[in-house]
């Protein structure tokens, strides 16, 4: 099999003569990317902060399900649009507006490129036997190589990842029944509300926060393909791998106290057994962890250049240039997960809850415009076009994203803040159903008053 090309495409529309594909890359793409490490932390939170995992199981189902359902939606959009999932956000925000939301997206991947590089620099670092440091940097130039390739290659590295994560998570869930009594764990707990809508909202916002770029790996998908397949190969493919990554998760935190708290990977490999096969637990790890990666690394720089074109006007870039952006980005998240690793546990919980906070009003805003305001059409060259149809700024969709996201601080229950109202529920963070529901009926009537969409998809000429 020949090597992939290094990929050209941009932010620009993919040409009907570049399509490929088919939704079962989808399937292999978001499966092999959620059968990954820090699923299974994410997974594990819930129990570690609190939850029962005979309650915490069936609460990160029906989060990933929620959640699963959103983020399907967005990756339905990219056969049709041919484009970035971001760069549409320019519909609904304006072309100058977008960067209020691609701002927050941007931190949103520096932030899980670092939170999994911490993860996977360890496995590095026991595969070679080298510091976690200098693991994490090595997992950094992989990252790098693989998301400057690009689609062809993440695609790859899916389906790669699907057959090494099934192998390698069902193996761990078979070790883990054969070493632990897992009866003697589970169901020691009386249902809380509390904790588990805490176990809901971890698997809705893991799910949500894939929605910001999961059309970037759709875009290729023939203009033809049905938008239902597109919908169920991403949905299923997301929400099977996750959910099996956390209840992994869930029930290894029930049984390892501690233990799995204070060492993640290392836990996992001890789990695993013999010295060779912990070893290939840890190169599965690595596998989950840069396909994952690839995807932040590949969306950031998406999102980077959509903010920095917003004001050039630009559409395309050269390939030294597009390499730069994505060698730029990795390097950034390398130096915060080498500075920032402590606390993982801590830290990832409040940043996957803060992120839900900032992304459900956008998802609101995004997907109310494109299927029911403007019904999947849209004037693609305005979107590169300040003075064209969607203007510099959008005041309706960015007054409904500000106030989805002001409208959460009274339900949100984080490290740094506990609103009123989440006090009231007994510390129940349901912060993000309320963000949803809010910007949902706010945008809708005001779109329906103040947008012009076109009376049929328009493509570039």
């Amino acid at each position: 099999m020949a090597a992939p090309a290094v990929e050209r495409r941009t932010i620009d529309v993919i040409p009907d003569e570049e399509r490929h594909g088919s939704p079962r890359n989808q399937f292999t793409l978001w499966f092999g990317a959620n059968m990954q490490i820090t699923a299974i932390v994410d997974g594990a939170l819930a129990v570690v902060f609190g939850a029962d995992a005979l309650w915490a199981i069936p609460a990160l189902l029906i989060g990933n399900v929620a959640g699963g359902t959103v983020m399907a939606l967005h990756s339905a959009q990219g056969p049709r649009l041919g484009l970035p999932q971001m760069i549409s956000s320019r519909a609904q925000f304006g072309v100058f507006g977008a960067v209020l939301p691609l701002v927050l997206v941007v931190l949103m991947y520096l932030g899980f490129a670092a939170t999994g590089s911490v993860l996977a620099g360890q496995a590095v670092g026991q595969i070679l036997h080298v510091p976690a440091t200098f693991g994490i940097l090595v997992f950094g130039v992989l990252t790098a190589v693989v998301a400057v390739t690009g689609y062809r290659l993440i695609h790859a590295m899916g389906r790669v990842a699907t057959v090494v994560g099934v192998i390698g998570l069902g193996y761990l869930g078979v070790a883990l029944l054969l070493k632990y009594d897992i009866s003697q764990f589970v169901g020691r707990k009386p249902f809380d509300v509390v904790t588990f809508l805490l176990a809901v909202s971890l698997g809705a916002g893991w799910q949500l926060t894939f929605g910001p770029y999961v059309a970037d790996y759709s875009r290729y998908l023939p203009r033809d393909t049905p938008e239902r397949a597109t919908f169920w190969a991403t949905f299923l493919g997301s929400v099977i791998g996750s959910q099996w990554a956390m209840t992994l998760g869930a029930l290894i935190a029930a049984v390892s106290g501690k233990a799995f708290v204070a060492d993640q990977v290392g836990f996992v490999g001890e789990l695993a057994g013999p010295a060779v096969v912990a070893l290939l637990i840890y190169i599965v790890i690595v596998v989950g962890k840069l396909t994952v990666n690839c995807l932040n690394a590949y969306g950031g720089f998406m999102c980077v250049l959509t903010t920095v074109t917003a004001f050039t006007g630009r559409s395309r870039i050269s390939p030294v240039a597009r390499a730069l952006y994505i060698v730029t980005f990795t390097a950034v998240s390398v130096a915060i997960a080498v500075l920032a690793s402590a606390d993982f546990l801590d830290n990832f919980k409040n940043f996957v809850l803060v992120l839900l906070t900032v992304f459900t009003p956008w998802s609101a805003v995004n997907l109310i415009d494109y299927y029911l305001i403007s019904r999947e059409r849209v004037d693609v060259p305005a979107l590169y076009d300040p003075d064209g149809r969607y203007g510099r700024w959008n005041a309706a969709a960015l007054t409904c994203y500000v106030v989805g996201v002001v409208v959460q601080i009274p339900f949100m229950a984080q490290k740094l803040y506990t609103g009123p109202v989440t006090e009231l529920l007994g510390g129940a963070d349901i912060s993000w159903i309320v963000g949803l529901s809010v910007t949902a009926a706010l945008y809708y009537p005001w779109a329906r008053r103040t947008s012009r969409p076109p009376a049929e998809m328009i493509y570039p000429a």
